[in-house]
């Protein structure tokens, strides 16, 4: 999920806090954090599983956002015509070699932390190693999606993988390694926070879809262009709102349990902005304001839980 951090200064350290791009991590926590709170409705949290959670995804999202900068730079795709901010790689002050062992050292922790967690989880052996086969998927998937030959990103499947990982697999991994138990209503859930998730990444991508379709990196919102590509966004936003009201109508009784329905606005106003906003340059803010919702939301779902 390409989210990025302006480089102030071209200096190593600044450089490499801008590649791991630190204000995707609240976005990638609240799969994780809204899995652990539904769990919390019906089961007692168990802190080191949620802290395991935590750290696998953070490194996995860590390890992503490096080999972003590494592939769209490989590619050529990060240029002087980019309209987002400038890359780590791009800036000249992370070069190949560092930003390969980089993705290496994180693709190992979060192979670490994701074995642990596992070992951790109340699941059976057969489970863990289902969950650890698709463990190994999304750090590879977390590379692929810029980086070696023929990148599935650039062939429009971003915004499926952010939707099954972000999404499916990130709620739902987060509930069953809580509770050990498989509820499929949970799905709804997880489609909610997959699709506030792509939104990002496609407020990412019409932003820079002109550079891109230069580029030859043809993401969805290349494929769509700029108006359907706002539309599809509005979409998404409308898919994620609903569905989580749905698994809400069903589970919860009105009251504190519905103390996230006061980040709704939030979403409504990203959607009516971007649907809006005619200048893609412009669009950049949104983009933070829909990840920080997104965590938002998920903080509201474990208070009302916890109030309830």
């Amino acid at each position: 999920m390409d989210v990025e951090t302006p480089i102030i200064k071209k200096n190593k350290t600044t450089a490499w806090f801008s590649a791991m791009r630190l204000r995707t991590l609240p976005l990638a926590l609240a799969s994780t954090l809204t899995g652990a709170f539904l769990a919390m409705d019906h089961y007692a949290l168990n802190g080191w599983v949620l802290l395991f959670t935590a750290l696998t995804t953070v490194f996995l999202q860590v390890n992503s956002n490096l080999a972003n900068d590494y592939g769209d730079f490989s590619h050529g795709t990060d240029n002087e015509k980019r309209v987002g901010p400038q890359r780590a790689m791009q800036s000249g002050a992370i070069n190949e070699p560092e930003m390969r062992k980089a993705i290496m050292l994180a693709s190992s922790l979060s192979l670490i932390s994701g074995i642990v967690l596992l070992l951790l989880s109340p699941l059976d052996w057969v489970t863990r190693a289902v969950l650890f086969l698709f463990g190994v998927a999304a750090i590879y998937v977390s590379i692929k999606y810029t980086a070696g030959k023929n990148p599935y990103g650039y062939r429009g499947l971003g915004d499926v993988s952010v939707m099954a990982f972000f999404g499916i697999l990130g709620v739902l991994g987060s509930y069953l390694c809580q509770t050990g138990t498989f509820d499929y209503d949970v799905i709804l859930a997880a489609i909610s926070i997959g699709a506030f998730s792509t939104g990002v990444l496609n407020i990412n991508n019409t932003r820079d879809a002109v550079n891109d379709q230069q580029s030859g990196k043809i993401t969805l919102a290349v494929k769509l262009g700029p108006r359907k590509a706002r539309i599809y966004h509005a979409v998404l936003i409308t898919i994620g709102c609903l569905s989580f009201l749905l698994y809400a109508s069903v589970h919860f009784a009105w009251g504190w349990q519905w103390l996230f329905l006061f980040s709704f606005p939030l979403f409504v106003l990203n959607a009516f902005k971007v649907c809006s906003i005619e200048n893609a340059a412009d669009l950049d803010p949104y983009l933070k304001q829909l990840a920080l919702s997104t965590f938002l939301f998920s903080l509201l779902l474990g208070i009302g839980l916890w109030l309830a």
